[in-house]
């Protein structure tokens, strides 16, 4: 008992300081798991003198595109290209698409949707002009990156799929490595876990092109879409899925086989070494199938992050898939479970959490980087909600892991050992014959005669050999009985926290990581200038959320030239689906703290699509706080700052 007690004290000391090393995290550099444009050609919010040939952009990452990737759209919302989408020759970080000739002077929208390295769909937008600026209707109509009915489809798809998985290799563990004295109370599980997976990574391969391609889901069907998703490596990923869920159906019916034959013949057995190689082998393939497809095939570390995802999911499906088994075994099996397979679980789950905080303290460093991501991004905000669900978790395990030193510490005291007594005299066979150590204790024991008088004056039907449950108190069996009820809601409990735990991850891994969001709004900040001098723009990428649904994006705020006197300003709002939105209004502030200046009001107003002014003027050259306040609502508003950098 004392053992488990300091396992358990082990694993929460781990992760406390697994959570504060998260929570400290600072002066990493800025590189994404997610691309993000790190320029493009013309530059944002550029005034150009003759119109361009095409237009370029590149990104951080290898990014994949369709034919229409990059839509150029003329002040009246018309079509400019005068070709297909293309990566530039010898570089898949870098796509063009070439203009038509003759375009007229006025404000272009370069609307854009590509699919970055780790498979998830990005896009934005940007302007240029041609002259000058002028009014644009374009900005309204672009389209978001990802259907809002093929989004939800596919999410959901992907949540059962990390259900399914986990549930699949978390009750095979717990069979092989746990051995419960049957386990045809978990045979359901295992065939769930499995057709699930199954069913999910088929509708996944149809709601690829959809999700992609930011069509609904009646494309579902689309030949094109279905041929296109298995040239990328999303699409290998999902066949490769359903490979190996063949091959681990034919792995559990010879498992299952012989685990029957097995069992009628005592106790379940060790797994061999091949059936553990085996099984070990399809495990670990199966959460590659993931690591290859999301943010640990892209940024930095590749091959480290791709070995801790799969370890990380690995250990999540063996400690949650395992809870199942469990609730299940100590639920629905005719006979009581034994201790020990209750503490080879215990066990195996103090293994499974080392595993996870040890790598995701390291996912958690290399998807934040620095303290602004904590609370200042998305994926900050929702890894903190895990990390408290976590701590609920190995609560609600650590009331488990004390019913099960019980259980454990009960098994040992109750289990008969034999020692050598000497044999009785005149009996048959050898000189001594062996009895258990209770035998030899009651023969030599002061209470036998005790008992001896509690059985004379006990009446009709008690014996010497009815056992002693003292006055009144409850036996042996009904304080085993209650601690299996015990350890039953324990083990319910942790379930119910691991499905939100399991929830939580799965919205974590489509959210654009901390370090991304930051480099995107860093490498938004850049400047574009001609020959000689020419003026320069900024341009700044703000998210925001007022706490509503819908009422969270980015706001992009472009200023030009971005030097001391007379400026012009464009706010264009992204909204949570990646495509251009309006909202009622957009109000801009500067301040020079350091000289006592403003706030300065820009006095931004609806240009048709966007907002803006071309009359602020900022006086001197300095770090100025800008402060943005969106109102999506007649009563729903929040303000964002950001330090902007004026030059002289």
């Amino acid at each position: 008992m004392g053992r488990v007690r300091r396992t358990h004290r082990a694993a929460a000391l781990v992760t406390l300081l697994g959570t504060l090393f998260v929570l400290l995290l600072g002066g990493a550099t800025s590189v994404s798991a997610h691309s993000a444009v790190r320029n493009t050609d013309p530059r944002e919010g550029s005034v150009l003198q003759s119109a361009p040939r095409e237009v370029t952009m590149t990104f951080t990452e290898s990014v994949g595109i369709t034919d229409d990737s990059l839509r150029v759209l003329s002040p009246e919302n018309r079509r400019v290209n005068a070709g297909d989408t293309e990566h530039v020759p010898g570089s898949s970080d870098k796509v063009r698409v070439r203009l038509r000739d003759g375009l007229p002077d006025g404000t272009f929208t370069v609307a854009w949707r590509v699919v970055s390295a780790d498979s998830h769909p990005i896009s934005g937008a940007f302007t240029f002009s041609i002259g000058e600026p002028s009014e644009t209707t374009a900005a309204i109509s672009a389209e978001p990156a990802v259907n809002p009915a093929s989004g939800a489809l596919y999410d959901i798809a992907r949540y059962a799929a990390y259900a399914a998985v986990a549930l699949l290799i978390g009750v095979a563990v717990f069979v092989l490595a746990c051995r419960p004295p049957s386990p045809e109370p978990l045979r359901g599980l295992v065939r769930a876990g499995w057709w699930t997976l199954l069913g999910t990574t088929v509708v996944l391969v149809l709601l690829r092109g959809p999700y992609e391609r930011g069509t609904g889901p009646s494309t579902l069907l689309d030949p094109a879409l279905i041929e296109n998703t298995l040239t990328t490596r999303p699409g290998w990923a999902l066949l490769a899925r359903l490979v190996l869920l063949a091959g681990a159906a034919v792995f559990l019916v010879r498992t299952e086989a012989a685990l029957r034959r097995s069992g009628s013949a005592g106790p379940a057995p060790a797994p061999a070494p091949v059936v553990l190689a085996v099984g070990g082998f399809l495990a670990v393939a199966l959460a590659g199938t993931w690591a290859v497809a999301e943010h640990a095939s892209a940024g930095i570390q590749v091959p480290v992050a791709m070995t801790s995802t799969v370890l990380h999911l690995l250990a999540m499906a063996v400690w949650l898939g395992g809870l199942g088994a469990l609730l299940t075994a100590l639920h629905r099996s005719e006979t009581p479970l034994p201790a020990d397979t209750v503490h080879r679980f215990s066990r195996l789950a103090f293994i499974s959490v080392t595993v996870l905080v040890l790598t995701g303290v390291y996912q958690s460093w290399r998807g934040l980087g620095s303290w602004d991501a904590v609370f200042g991004t998305s994926y900050g905000r929702i890894l903190v909600a895990k990390v408290c669900t976590v701590v609920l978790l190995l609560a609600a395990a650590g009331f488990s892991r004390r019913w099960t030193a019980s259980l454990t510490t009960d098994d040992v005291a109750r289990r008969p050992s034999k020692v050598r007594v000497p044999a009785m005299a005149g009996a048959p066979g050898d000189a001594t014959s062996e009895t258990t150590s209770e035998t030899a204790s009651d023969a030599t024991s002061d209470t036998a005669p005790k008992k001896a008088d509690r059985a004379d004056a006990g009446g009709e039907g008690q014996g010497p050999d009815t056992p002693d449950t003292g006055e009144g108190g409850p036996s042996a069996g009904e304080e085993a009985g209650a601690r299996h009820r015990q350890l039953r809601r324990s083990v319910l409990a942790e379930v119910v926290v691991g499905v939100a735990v399991l929830v939580v991850t799965t919205v974590l891994t489509g959210t654009q990581p901390g370090r991304a969001e930051l480099e995107t709004a860093a490498a938004a900040e850049t400047t574009a200038g001609g020959a000689g001098g020419a003026p320069t723009a900024s341009t700044t990428l703000i998210p925001f959320d007022v706490g509503t649904p819908g009422g969270h994006g980015k706001v992009q705020i472009v200023l030009e030239p971005g030097r001391v006197g007379e400026n012009t300003v464009e706010a264009v709002v992204i909204g949570p689906d990646g495509g251009i939105a309006t909202v009622p209004e957009i109000r801009l502030s500067f301040t020079l703290k350091a000289q006592k200046i403003g706030p300065i009001d820009a006095k931004l107003t609806d240009q048709g699509g966007y907002w803006g002014t071309r009359s602020l003027n900022l006086p001197l050259a300095g770090t100025w706080t800008m402060k943005v306040t969106i109102r999506t609502s007649d009563i729903d508003q929040v303000s964002e700052t950001r330090q902007v950098k004026i030059a002289r």
